[in-house]
């Protein structure tokens, strides 16, 4: 028995690997986004207004609040200990490439993944791949937040991600000469990312484990120091 629940583990975690993202084509999804990616791959930090050299640096954490079809969604994203995927998060986000893009594979005792669809299942382009961050310490536990990337391509990551609903450590080790990197943590509203795991999935556009409902990812935006306040997304150190 013990023999054939690592199988299925370790089986999950080669799919997620293996479907998770596909190569990519044709243009960036905004004019400057190659320029943009290569700013996020050698510094960490994404050109534009929001990229202020060692001030961003010094940013330990960076809150977002994703809006979607089931409910509002809050991320903490960790700047200090996940810099590239940090910005690179927030480089997709300024772009509004998430805006109207869908959860379009959903596993009810795994994961959560979406980034990168239209609800039609067409694909929208992206920026180039970035570093894989898997050695960062960060765990793929219930809550958190990683990037989803292609099997045996450590640094394949792009713009999509996965929420984990479970605890899924098997994901941190190196089954395929990496894991997968975590960046951040939900920090509000898991009980809409719980309603999403719940969906009635299928297959659509040669996918399976798609909801047959769309959950579509409305809006991704950066919260300001004064909104994560009110919203009481940190945790007092009491």
């Amino acid at each position: 028995m013990k023999s054939v629940v690592v199988g299925v583990l370790v089986m999950a975690g080669l799919v997620i690997a293996a479907f998770a993202v596909q190569p990519e084509g044709g243009a960036s999804s905004q004019k400057g986004s190659k320029e943009a990616v290569k700013e996020v791959a050698s510094t960490g930090q994404p050109k534009g207004e929001k990229a202020q050299g060692d001030a961003q640096q010094e940013e330990k954490f960076v809150y977002f609040k994703m809006t979607t079809s089931k409910g509002d969604i809050f991320l903490e994203l960790n700047n200090e200990l996940a810099p590239i995927s940090t910005a690179n998060f927030r480089a997709y986000a300024d772009a509004g490439h998430y805006n109207g893009t869908i959860f379009h594979r959903v596993i009810e005792n795994f994961m959560i993944q979406g980034g990168a669809f239209k609800p039609d299942m067409s694909k929208m382009p992206s920026f180039a791949p970035i570093e894989n961050e898997w050695t960062n310490g960060l765990s793929n536990v219930r809550g958190s937040i990683a990037m989803a990337r292609l099997g045996g391509r450590a640094n394949s990551a792009t713009a999509q991600f996965f929420i984990n609903v479970t605890d899924n450590g098997f994901l941190d080790q190196p089954r395929d000469g990496a894991g997968y990197a975590v960046f951040g943590r939900v920090v509000k509203g898991m009980d809409v990312v719980d309603a999403i795991r719940k969906v009635t999935t299928g297959n659509k556009g040669g996918m399976g484990d798609v909801p047959i409902e769309p959950i579509v990812i409305e809006q991704v935006v950066e919260l300001e120091p004064a909104q994560v306040e009110e919203l009481e997304l940190v945790e007092s150190e009491d």
